[in-house]
């Protein structure tokens, strides 16, 4: 940004202060707003709230289980940042933010969604000029959580990974999910379901695959490792000093506290063995919510539950190929998020674009929509409950997002019409793949978002409240089946002249309806 401009925005910043907004106290910043105004907040899995509508409220004191940024972003071109958490009230045609006020920070940043988001990018959260490895976008990832879940070994995931490439799909990067390794924080693979990890790493390669392994911060009490890391006070303490158990969703473990320089040592040293002896190449970084931290002491007195995601984030700078689900304060960085495991069904599929929208519009834009069909492996526990139709749309979200993850094997769960019909999402995505990876690459550099809601390129045309379709880019309009039995749908066509996914050349702006067969996505590319 060049000096004239920053002086521009300061001198607008002082200005919109003087006239309008105020801390009441110390601590609570107000903002009038009015209806004609449109807010987007940092917190992803609250997208589908966005956006905003009064009254709302929301504590960035929390992650929410996902990734978020202490952010606001407006139609108009308004920045709200904060440095350190806040709780944010929408009502009565008011912003009333409470938090620590010398972090606050109000920008007015130009005229429109847009100008504010190409701001913060830049000012609160700059790209850093790389991005996380590029399979990660140009090939499906594969995760062996629903298929295994809790029973990862060595033949069964031997066994998926054929069954990829027999069943037509393209090799990418494979994820062994949770209970691969001997204990908690004792990360090696365990001998009696793994009898020999580094030639299964080795035959996963020989297949065209990478490989990433499941971990976490937690460390169980009762191994080895537990006692060596207390003794270097690694672990989160409680009132007595002594390690701190956490409950978290896998029982009750002591955590790690990234606060001491001398726990992510250990952590990154655990990582970097995985990969020179056995050849792993990556991590799927699990936990880093913010409750886990709360109630307990750390190594440096002032830390915060928000420090502990964020210090987890960095640790994933040194792995290209990585994943998180929690994070904090993280945008423009080279990490590859993804969203909240979501149910199986068309309702939950109805969150995936608003949630995504606001990962993007977070800084977030390395991200994935969750798990093709849902990631919560409950849902997938009674068969007689599937829906193949849901799975098939969700793979349809995916392929032009930008990434796109399996983990329900669509050949064990699909009738051959459906998974037929997921295959040609496939080969959509394999027409766009190289499109998706130079955005991600522009993404890196500029900071502008892999994917955009239609306001972010068409300010002030009444678009602020569609989040059922999406652009990629900017020459693709995504429009997916949203609602279970649908055989089509209503699209908004912004200007210009569109060429859709059936070959018709529609001219915008205009609203139309289409129809599209199980196996269709509706898309449309701008030839002008």
């Amino acid at each position: 940004m060049n000096k004239t401009f920053s002086l521009l925005i300061a001198a607008i910043l002082i200005s919109d202060l003087a006239s309008g907004q105020q801390f009441i106290g110390s601590d609570t910043l107000t903002f009038n707003t009015d209806n004609n105004t449109f807010w987007w907040s940092g917190i992803v899995n609250e997208g589908f709230k966005m956006p905003l509508r009064q009254p709302y409220k929301c504590d960035f004191g929390s992650n929410y289980g996902n990734q978020a940024q202490p952010l606001l972003l407006s139609s108009k071109g308004e920045v709200i940042w904060s440095e350190s958490p806040f709780k944010l009230d929408y009502s009565s045609g008011q912003l009333r933010i409470a938090g620590k006020s010398s972090d606050i920070k109000y920008f007015k940043a130009g005229a429109n969604l847009k100008d504010a988001y190409l701001y913060a990018s830049q000012t609160c959260f700059p790209p850093s000029g790389k991005m996380p490895d590029k399979l990660l976008f140009s090939n499906p990832q594969y995760n062996t959580w629903i298929e295994l879940v809790y029973n990862q070994n060595q033949k069964d995931v031997m066994k998926y990974a054929r069954n990829i490439l027999a069943h037509g799909f393209p090799p990418g990067v494979l994820m062994i999910d949770d209970n691969w390794q001997e204990d908690y924080g004792k990360l090696n693979f365990h001998p009696g379901r793994f009898p020999d990890p580094k030639m299964m790493v080795d035959s996963l390669h020989f297949l065209g695959f990478k490989v990433m392994v499941w971990v976490c911060p937690f460390v169980s009490p009762d191994c080895d490792v537990y006692r060596k890391l207390a003794q270097e006070r690694c672990f989160v303490t409680d009132k007595s000093g002594e390690p701190a158990i956490v409950r978290w969703w896998n029982g009750a473990s002591a955590l790690l506290d990234f606060t001491n320089p001398r726990a992510s040592e250990w952590f990154k040293s655990q990582l970097d063995r995985l990969r020179s002896e056995i050849g792993v190449d990556g991590f799927k970084f699990d936990a880093g919510d913010f409750e886990y931290y709360e109630g307990v002491n750390y190594f440096r007195k002032d830390a915060t539950p928000a420090d502990h995601s964020e210090l987890y984030g960095k640790i994933g700078l040194a792995y290209p190929l990585n994943e998180f689900r929690a994070m904090w304060k993280m945008g423009g960085q080279p990490l590859a998020e993804r969203l909240r495991d979501k149910e199986h069904g068309f309702e939950a599929l109805q969150l995936l674009i608003p949630n995504m929208l606001a990962a993007s519009l977070s800084g977030y834009y390395f991200s994935c929509p969750d798990l093709i069909g849902g990631g919560e492996f409950s849902s997938f526990q009674n068969p007689g409950k599937m829906d193949q139709e849901s799975i098939v749309r969700s793979a349809q979200i995916h392929a032009l997002m930008p990434m796109m993850q399996f983990s329900v094997a669509p050949w064990r769960v699909l009738d051959r019409e459906h998974f037929e019909a997921v295959k040609d999402a496939i080969k959509i995505r394999e027409k766009y793949k190289a499109y998706i990876l130079e955005l991600a690459v522009k993404a890196s550099k500029t900071g502008e978002p892999i994917i955009k809601p239609m306001e972010f390129n068409y300010p002030g045309k009444g678009y602020a409240e569609i989040t059922d379709q999406f652009l990629l880019g900017d020459k693709l309009l995504v429009a997916p089946v949203l609602r279970k039995g649908a055989a089509g749908r209503a699209v908004v066509i912004p200007e210009g002249r569109w060429r859709s996914f059936d070959g018709k050349i529609i001219t915008g702006p205009k609203s139309i309806e289409v129809k599209a067969n199980l196996n269709q996505l509706p898309y449309f590319e701008k030839i002008d």
